[in-house]
């Protein structure tokens, strides 16, 4: 499909106009990504057996590595620590794996991996690349399960707000805890619209 001059004038226009709108809540929310890990569960397939393993594997995940995460003030420390028991992590899925009668394969890693906009209780987290524990069972095409390892947002008996008040500024505390949800899918929506637009010039 060609597009004329004007149209493509217009959708120019269009974005810009989004992005003034909507650059100070991107702004606000841009260092968040730096300090949250996030976990990351793919399933195999999305065959019923396989989702209730992925859910399987995801509790058990949670279980050994609660105890870790006590210590840790940063990112940095609380993949340090998470890094440290990637042997213990990967041993408890396979178990895991093995008690529930299945073949398929583990592979735990950490990866910069992007995630939509995301709402846990009353916290939302903007969209954006986040650090994570990853988890791939077997060909890992299944639908996936994410949450917040650290601070933890993961379990609900949590507290996220005292939990995020440790690592994020007061300002971040604030725009997280709002109901800014729409705002961040709108920036979204503006991220994937200057993705097409730039497909369109190229």
């Amino acid at each position: 499909m060609k597009w004329k001059l004007w149209e493509k004038s217009l959708l120019v226009a269009l974005a810009v106009l989004l992005a003034v709108n909507l650059t100070g809540l991107s702004a606000a929310g841009s260092d968040i990504p730096s300090r949250v890990l996030r976990l990351h569960v793919l399933a195999n397939s999305d065959s019923d057996a396989d989702q209730a393993l992925k859910l399987k594997v995801r509790d058990r995940v949670l279980e050994v590595s609660a105890d870790w995460m006590e210590n840790a003030g940063t990112l940095s420390q609380a993949e340090a620590a998470a890094r440290a028991h990637l042997p213990e992590i990967q041993k408890a899925a396979e178990k895991v794996i093995r008690e529930n009668g299945s073949g398929q394969s583990v592979r735990v890693t950490f990866e910069d991996v992007w995630f939509p906009t995301r709402q846990y209780e009353n916290v939302t987290l903007p969209a954006g690349v986040y650090r994570a524990l990853r988890v791939v069972l077997g060909k890992g095409e299944g639908h996936n399960w994410w949450c917040v390892l650290f601070p933890s947002l993961c379990l609900p008996s949590s507290e996220p707000e005292t939990a995020l008040s440790d690592v994020l500024t007061q300002p971040e505390l604030d725009l997280v805890t709002s109901p800014y949800r729409i705002r961040f899918q709108s920036i979204e929506w503006l991220e994937s619209v200057q993705r097409w637009f730039s497909s369109l010039c190229s």
